[in-house]
């Protein structure tokens, strides 16, 4: 049976707003019904951020409702205050903002995380929201090129920008810091989310901040602090900024990590996980989100009482629109192919192998040394840092910094393995990852949460670069596993035969289907292998995802009496050219399935392998990679926008045969 999800509609918003109430008392009730929408709004989309939402939240409406002419003079206004969250896990509270204002409607508010709606994380396509972020330490730079603007182009109005106390072990905060004082960006004010917990721990035990009120005052900046729950604090601290003119301003809000919700908040949350906090990501189970939506109602209707007002109205959020039809060709009923739900949970994750490859490794080869990001539970090293915590380094949420410290361990005989997620690891860290590369050392990249799903995050979190950027190397090996069995065998090779630096791809969730590889498969460089034959035309493909997408495009065209043979290659930029000739003779059409961008990735090696080999003449070649930038939604939603779905493969891959050379 379903949950109930129930929302607090605008007109108890409107209602509250025009009751005669004290300004702080008004504005603990309007931060509650905000977080009772934000908690419906993440259990509706399935996945959200609630503990950081909800730390954040008494300062957001202190802002929007009190401090900010956001709401008399429109979002347009160039005279406009500016708010944007740099740590932007926070969104879904802000979006609840936003909708209790009127400036978000309840359909949009309620597509979290789905096409057509919400991103997951902060994006400018959302009227009120004015920076894009989810990468993060980039606000306070960002944040001053506003504030630096608005005072060369005469325009009023304060910029805002609420940070992390964990993003603040990114260095280009410091970067900001000492710039905004020395480019005189007095209408910058800085808030600091001081909750004390990362994404699964305590911030003093990834990298500690130690003294941040002195820390923050060396730089320049006019730094106050107080409890960031406490309205009347609060109101006192940004009288007093406004009196600064000349000075960027940094307020310490002390907060508590998932506010409002008793279980969910710190520590009590982090002794009941034994050490570790479960509410940073995802929507809560069925029972805790009763309870937690519960207890958050139950202390509104308190407050209402206790000023004589009537009980809020809880109105039933209609339940996520059921997908259409998805795996049909034109004409045909839906397809009986596959009966089990999409993305279903296997017996192997990818990256849950990793892991536990990682373990086996270390076993036998005790120079191998595991670096992490703050994502040692996303990346599957948990296991790695409690087995073996003196091969386990921490970094906190400083990739430039792991990467060049992976460098210094390589240099002294070390073999680093560097885990973070592919968007920032890729990306932020390039320029640090081509230096360790031109010492002739060996390192490991990781790089997960590779690729277009899951795509609800946005697109600040879907890796679409990496294996450009890593291609660009000329002693780096990239690869990308099909299943559980390959992840193994790619490990294995990373760590006990390549000779260079390898990149692993990996998915962060459970394969689509169960990818079976043939009896006594072998993993050899620069070849893979076929998973589905045909005769008609020949697709690679490579990783869980796309994979399943060729494989079930494959067999929708088997019932069309198109034959379509699926190459499974886990080499991203090596190629064993004899292989390669091997698989497409028979064919007069190549087709590849690429999880990243059309430019530098998978299909742009084949094409230059396939030119060197002679092998286009008299064939076609096509390749379907995400185009644009990659749409947020569930999988389904994502793959079908992007054409890269089954279906869609089928009918491209036939459009391809009927326009290509002839046979």
């Amino acid at each position: 049976m379903m949950t109930t999800i129930t929302m607090i509609p605008l007109e108890d918003f409107e209602r509250v707003r025009k009751a005669e109430l004290e300004t702080n008392k008004r504005l603990d009730l309007l931060a509650d019904m905000c977080r009772a929408n934000a908690l419906a709004a993440v259990k509706q989309a399935g996945s959200g951020h609630l503990g950081s939402s909800f730390s954040a939240m008494d300062i957001v409406v202190r802002l929007y409702y009190e401090e900010m002419n956001v709401p008399s003079v429109g979002l347009d206004h160039p005279d406009r205050d500016v708010y944007f969250s740099s740590k932007g896990h926070d969104v879904p509270g802000l979006y609840s903002v936003l909708f209790s204002l009127g400036l978000l409607s309840e359909e949009k508010f309620f597509k979290l995380r789905r096409f057509g709606g919400l991103d997951g994380h902060p994006d400018i396509a959302c009227p009120g929201v004015e920076a894009n972020s989810g990468s993060l330490g980039m606000g306070i730079s960002k944040g001053r090129g506003i504030a630096w603007a608005k005072r060369y182009l005469r325009r009023g109005g304060r910029v805002f920008v609420m940070t992390g106390d964990g993003e603040l072990q990114e260095g280009q905060n410091f970067e900001a810091l000492q710039s905004a004082v020395q480019q005189g960006i007095g209408n910058l004010t800085v808030i600091v989310d001081h909750n004390k917990v990362q994404s699964d721990r305590e911030v003093s035990r990834i990298v500690s901040l130690h003294d941040l009120k002195a820390k923050l005052a060396a730089f320049g900046w006019h730094v106050a602090r107080c409890d960031g729950h406490d309205q009347e604090a609060l109101a006192r601290v940004f009288d007093q900024f406004r009196q600064i003119e000349d000075t960027p301003k940094i307020l310490i809000a002390d907060t508590v990590k998932g506010r409002g919700v008793s279980f969910m908040e710190h520590p009590r949350a982090l002794q009941e996980g034994g050490g570790f906090y479960r509410w940073h990501a995802g929507a809560p189970p069925d029972g805790e989100f009763m309870e937690a939506h519960g207890e958050i109602v139950a202390r509104i209707n308190r407050r209402l009482a206790a000023h004589g007002l009537d009980f809020i109205t809880l109105k039933e959020v209609p339940p996520p629109r059921k997908p259409e039809p998805f795996y049909t060709l034109e004409g045909e009923p839906e397809s009986t192919i596959e009966k089990e739900p999409r993305f279903k949970v296997t017996d192997e994750y990818v990256s849950a192998v990793y892991g536990e490859s990682l373990m086996d490794v270390a076993g036998r080869r005790d120079d191998v040394v595991v670096l992490d990001a703050d994502l040692a539970a996303d990346c599957k090293v948990r296991t790695f840092e409690l087995t073996y915590p003196d091969r386990f380094i921490e970094n906190g949420i400083a990739e430039q910094d792991m990467v060049s410290m992976a460098g210094g361990l390589a240099r002294q005989g070390l073999l680093p393995v560097v885990n973070s997620f592919a968007s920032f690891l890729a990306s932020r860290a390039n320029e640090q990852i081509y230096n360790n590369a031109g010492e002739q050392t060996k390192i490991i990249y990781a790089c997960h949460y590779a690729g277009l799903i899951p795509a609800g995050p946005g697109k600040s979190h879907q890796s679409l670069r990496d294996i450009s950027l890593f291609g660009a190397l000329p002693n780096c090996e990239i690869l990308q596993p099909c299943n559980g069995e390959e992840t193994r065998m790619v490990v294995d090779y990373a760590v006990d035969v390549a000779r260079e630096n390898v990149m692993i791809r990996l998915i962060i969730g459970p394969s689509p289907r169960e990818i079976r590889l043939p009896p006594g498969y072998k993993l050899k460089k620069g070849r893979g292998v076929t998973l589905a034959d045909g005769d008609d035309a020949v697709l690679f493909a490579y990783g869980p995802v796309m994979i399943h997408e060729a494989m079930l495009a494959s067999e929708l065209l088997a019932r069309k009496g198109t034959g379509l043979r699926v190459v499974n290659s886990p080499w991203l930029n090596r190629m064993d050219r004899e292989w390669m000739m091997e698989q497409i003779r028979p064919f007069k059409h190549i087709f590849v399935v690429e999880d990243h961008a059309p430019v530098g990735g998978f299909g742009d090696f084949l094409l230059n392998e396939l030119i060197g080999a002679g092998g286009l003449r008299s064939r076609s070649f096509a390749k379907f990679a995400v185009e644009g930038y990659p749409a947020c939604g569930t999988p389904a939603e994502a793959l079908r926008f992007h054409s890269l779905d089954g279906a869609s493969l089928a009918d491209r891959v036939l459009s391809g045969i009927r326009s290509g050379p002839a046979a």
